[in-house]
């Protein structure tokens, strides 16, 4: 492939007898990720926490589809979801997300930013993982670097200082270590299972709408009509990391300047997000909010 022709959608494998599982798939990124794997072939699961809005989304979708209820802000609906899976599941996209809400807090009363953007995402990949063969696909993001962002494992919930775009931050943060401590547990069990990594740079979705200020709403909704790229662009490093043959840990996003737009390549991460031991910190905290125990049984030192 020429520089003049980069990877797009229509550059997607034959993904027939490939089951896929993509959270928040009924709209962004999630609906068109689903779109285009369900068209190269595959069986692919809405899972969303509205079954409704599920079904509308995926009767736009050609192909094999079906909708599950999973709520990543919900303990108990992950575990019910997890335990109603049955069969091989070839592909887990762990999309969904919220973006700088005012503070609020999960049914199981984590922050809300963190406990759906990480610990929903790391509790339903831990249930699922006996099922998956292929790999487990999560979409970060850019503000990983925001304001030096780390993990403050004194104030995980930041209850002495919350912030919509700290808390974000931090929430994408972990996403990638996540993502690095996934894969040495997997490298570590023999597993060839896959983790990866992608963000979709500057992507006009609804998921900016839900901003906390109505001057950084204000201030996005220019951005998304003037300087974004369109949820399909968005979309392709997510795709780009769950069909090609990438190693572990890769981190996937557009090529363009700052990572903004662009065809999807392999890039890279903050310093705090490669730092092998936090991640395992964090991997360990996130086992005992959870309550959910990675089930390849190998040590976390």
């Amino acid at each position: 492939m020429t520089e003049t022709q980069k990877w797009n959608a229509t550059d997607l494998p034959d993904l027939s007898g490939r089951t896929a599982v993509v959270t928040g798939a009924n709209s962004g990124i999630g609906l068109t990720a689903a779109q285009a794997l369900a068209g190269a072939g595959a069986h692919v699961v809405f899972a969303v926490r509205d079954p409704e809005r599920g079904r509308a989304a995926a009767a736009t979708v050609g192909g094999s589809t079906e909708v599950r209820r999973l709520d990543l802000a919900d303990l108990a609906s992950l575990r019910e979801f997890a335990a109603a899976w049955d069969g091989p599941l070839h592909l887990l996209i762990n999309n969904a997300g919220v973006m700088m809400l005012p503070k609020q807090r999960t049914k199981d009363g984590f922050e809300m930013q963190f406990g759906t953007n990480h610990l929903g995402h790391f509790a339903l990949t831990n249930l699922l993982l006996p099922h998956i063969t292929d790999r487990v696909v999560t979409v970060s993001s850019g503000a990983h670097r925001w304001g030096n962002a780390r993990i403050r494992f004194d104030d995980l919930d930041l209850d002495t200082a919350y912030n919509p775009q700290r808390a974000y931050a931090q929430s994408k943060l972990a996403n990638l270590l996540f993502t690095l401590e996934l894969q040495r547990r997997l490298t570590e069990s023999g597993s060839t299972v896959r983790a990866l990594a992608a963000h979709p740079g500057y992507s006009a979705t609804n998921l900016q709408s839900h901003a906390a200020s109505p001057v950084a709403r204000a201030f996005m909704k220019i951005g998304n009509r003037f300087f974004a790229q369109d949820d399909r662009a968005g979309a392709l490093p997510t795709l780009y990391a769950a069909t090609q043959d990438l190693p572990g840990a890769s981190y996937v996003g557009p090529d363009g300047l700052a990572e903004m737009r662009g065809a999807p390549t392999l890039v890279g991460r903050s310093a705090a997000a490669s730092d092998a031991g936090v991640a395992r910190r964090l991997w360990t905290a996130s086992e005992e909010l959870t309550g959910v125990a990675c089930p390849l049984g190998v040590q976390t030192a």
